[in-house]
């Protein structure tokens, strides 16, 4: 059985790489007795992959993970399992069932939701907030994005779908993934530079609140959240 597992990151760990996460989950499941899969062959792992790997310092009501169980587990127990073995800034949210077709977390994430604030006495001059929505009006925004050919530069306008700013908080839905990624850092740098903004080293503090898979066609977006693609499992 697929199993798409929903966790927040925050507080003190958000400060662990994804690296660690990955080693903290694999014994978190042992401890909380969940009966998860393991793959064939002289080197046996956990079968489990993450949807989007969070950058250290960014906390996120929406991680996500999928594994595959043994057995049928109920949903309530296994959230509920999981959560004693949790230290502080680490919870889970939900457990769900996947059906057989779907694919993979990591490989259907399209785009994500933020907010972002400046940490107190880093905020810009009064009327940043007018300047940002006038640089969002732009056709293209261009930036130099590192590959592993080299730098390139990029136009990320078409993968900022809609952002706004209220007292002070900045909320990006923005593409995610694989094949377009908008990192929020980098697009409010890219606004600094082009408006002359100076912005304080460590000034942004980041929160993601939803992963989305993309289920539209015909290139029509029809963006869902990746925890409604599974059912909770009951007794």
């Amino acid at each position: 059985m697929n199993i798409r597992i929903k966790f927040r990151k925050y507080g003190p760990m958000k400060f662990i790489s994804h690296l660690d996460v990955m080693r903290y989950f694999q014994k978190a499941m042992r401890r909380a007795e969940i009966p998860i899969c393991f793959s064939e062959g002289f080197s046996p792992h956990m079968i489990m992959s993450f949807a989007s790997p969070l950058s250290v310092g960014l906390t996120s009501d929406a991680e996500y993970m999928d594994i595959r169980i043994k057995e049928a587990l109920p949903s309530k127990e296994a959230v509920a399992r999981l959560n004693q073995t949790m230290a502080e800034g680490m919870e889970v949210v939900s457990f769900r069932a996947l059906p057989e077709n779907t694919k993979n977390a990591m490989s259907i994430v399209a785009a994500a939701d933020y907010e972002i604030r400046f940490r107190e006495g880093t905020e810009p001059d009064k009327g940043w907030e007018e300047q940002l929505l006038e640089f969002l009006k732009s056709p293209s925004i261009c930036l130099v994005k590192k590959t592993k050919k080299g730098e390139q530069e990029v136009d990320i306008r078409p993968w900022i779908y809609a952002c706004n700013v209220s007292q002070g908080v900045i909320t990006l839905q923005a593409a995610a993934g694989s094949v377009h990624n908008v990192k929020p850092e980098l697009l409010l740098q890219a606004f600094a530079d082009q408006t002359g903004i100076s912005l304080a080293p460590y000034a942004l503090m980041i929160h993601r609140k939803e992963l989305y898979a993309d289920q539209g066609a015909e290139g029509r977006r029809h963006l869902i959240p990746l925890e409604e693609l599974g059912e909770d499992i009951g007794r």
